[in-house]
């Protein structure tokens, strides 16, 4: 069978290669179809496994609210009186059973933050291991772990501080090794001219996991109490363990049910992207300007990304005063445009670079840019309206929506420069992404010691110049080729 993808003389440029639609020629595109196919199951499962990833990750953000005991979040914590209350108080209906801690604001900051300190230890271990053993097992029992620890919650916090700590940094390390081995197993599974599509479904699940337990995690702290939010998403991640354990496979050739048209389809297709070295080429790799394009890229997004994930709920609480019920429910409503964006985009990504031409660094670019820049806009706009709740709920809600378009950018730009050590470059620049989570929130904390409207604009501001940033530096240096470190002859040429 004919390579899709020629093998290019050093004079070629990637995009001449990108432009050429994906089997041309061949009848095996039209062999290999979508509906139930092995490669959209996967990205299907995928996506339920991020749902619950995020959601194991962000219920603690509206569960804290009520873990705490008012009497010490208002000797500690003063909400702004700049917005009048939005909506009258529901107490009588709020279930008050939940156990309280006196923990300030410090020692919520290290709760919520200590996550990303395991978080931030497995990435690039996760992505090595994933490149030599396979991805399934590796993402499958990292969120395992995850839920198991979720059911532990209720017990940790009341051993005391130190234990919900050393707990939240254990699932971190569990999250940790999930993206790196996504990335992964779709080096072995995704078409280059599906990579948008693949991808985007797969990861908007955590834009879903978001918009479904931040609500419900309100909910239940409103109507229950907070414990059993940290129940019912762990019972979940282990159900959704057991379905992934049972359908995946870690590459075509292991799937039990695929169909030959479909794994000749794909095979075909990545043909001379993958390299069969057994070694990691780490010095050209760490030396490769595209690589750090996507690390400058990635690390900004993640500031606005993780400030609005772990401090939004505060700002519609303390600023715009919105009670737990509606802090659930209108904080979520951002993640819910991200996600209807992310599975768009994607296929519009793809259907530029197939139908239209367009290369692939062109594409990723474009997406990139609009996915950067225009949350900046809205982000800084939404500080600037003062307590007007329906413009800074809308605009917050765009800010977000606009920053799906990067998942057909440099999100996964990893697999276009380097297939093969794509898990690998993941944890490199989802390590430098993670102090954003890390950092983010303790200096939006400090840089709002009185909870005003002008210091929230700080913040905005602050976010915003670091995604624009961002946008910029991928744009100049970004690119959309297999590099030649990437490939068996890595040598400094491609021949």
């Amino acid at each position: 069978m004919r390579s899709p993808v020629r093998v290019m003389s050093p004079g070629d440029g990637e995009e001449i290669s990108d432009n050429t639609p994906l089997l041309q020629g061949a009848p095996q595109e039209e062999a290999a179809p979508v509906c139930c196919s092995a490669r959209y199951n996967l990205a299907v499962l995928a996506f339920f496994g991020f749902f619950v990833l995020y959601a194991l990750r962000v219920n603690l953000s509206v569960a804290l609210v009520d873990m705490v005991d008012s009497n010490t979040t208002l000797a500690d914590n003063r909400t702004s009186k700049e917005c009048a209350e939005h909506s009258a108080s529901s107490k009588a209906l709020h279930n008050q059973m939940g156990k309280r801690y006196q923990w300030d604001a410090e020692t919520q900051g290290w709760i919520l933050g200590s996550f990303f300190y395991g978080y931030i230890i497995t990435q690039i271990p996760g992505g090595y291991i994933a490149s030599k053993v396979g991805g399934k097992l590796l993402l499958g029992f990292g969120i395992l772990g995850t839920a198991v620890f979720t059911l532990f919650t209720p017990i940790a916090a009341d051993f005391g501080v130190g234990a919900l700590v050393v707990l939240r940094a254990l699932e971190g390390l569990g999250e940790g090794v999930t993206f790196p081995a996504m990335h992964a197993m779709w080096s072995s599974w995704a078409p280059p001219l599906e990579r948008s599509k693949l991808l985007s479904i797969s990861y908007a699940g955590a834009q879903l996991g978001t918009v479904i337990s931040l609500p419900l995690s309100g909910i239940i702290c409103f109507y229950m109490n907070w414990t059993y939010v940290f129940y019912l998403f762990g019972i979940v991640g282990i159900i959704w363990f057991a379905l992934w354990i049972w359908l995946v496979s870690d590459s075509p050739e292991t799937h039990k049910s695929i169909s030959h048209s479909e794994k000749e389809y794909i095979l075909s297709s990545l043909k001379n992207q993958l390299s069969s070295r057994k070694t990691v080429p780490w010095i050209p790799m760490l030396k490769s300007l595209p690589l750090w394009a996507i690390v400058v890229a990635h690390f900004s997004y993640n500031w606005i990304f993780y400030t609005l994930l772990t401090l939004l709920p505060t700002y519609m609480k303390e600023i715009l005063r919105f009670n737990v019920q509606e802090n659930g429910i209108l904080s979520a409503v951002p993640y819910f445009g991200c996600w209807l964006c992310m599975i768009l985009s994607g296929q519009a990504a793809d259907h530029l670079r197939a139908k239209w031409n367009f290369s692939t660094i062109c594409v990723r670019r474009i997406f990139s840019l609009i996915g950067m820049i225009g949350p900046a806009v809205f982000l800084v706009a939404a500080g600037f309206i003062g307590c007007d709740y329906s413009l800074a709920v809308a605009f917050l809600t765009i800010s977000t929506t606009l920053g799906g378009f990067c998942s057909s950018g440099f999100s996964i730009n990893h697999l276009d420069i380097a297939p093969s050590y794509a898990g690998i470059l993941l944890g490199i620049t989802n390590t430098f992404a993670t102090i954003p989570g890390m950092v983010g929130p303790v200096i939006a904390k400090s840089l709002t010691p009185e909870n005003t409207i002008r210091e929230w604009q700080t913040v905005f501001c602050i976010a915003a110049a670091i995604n624009v940033f961002g946008a910029i530096f991928f744009t100049l240096f970004a690119k959309g080729e297999v590099q030649n470190w990437a490939l068996d002859d890595h040598d400094g040429h491609r021949n």
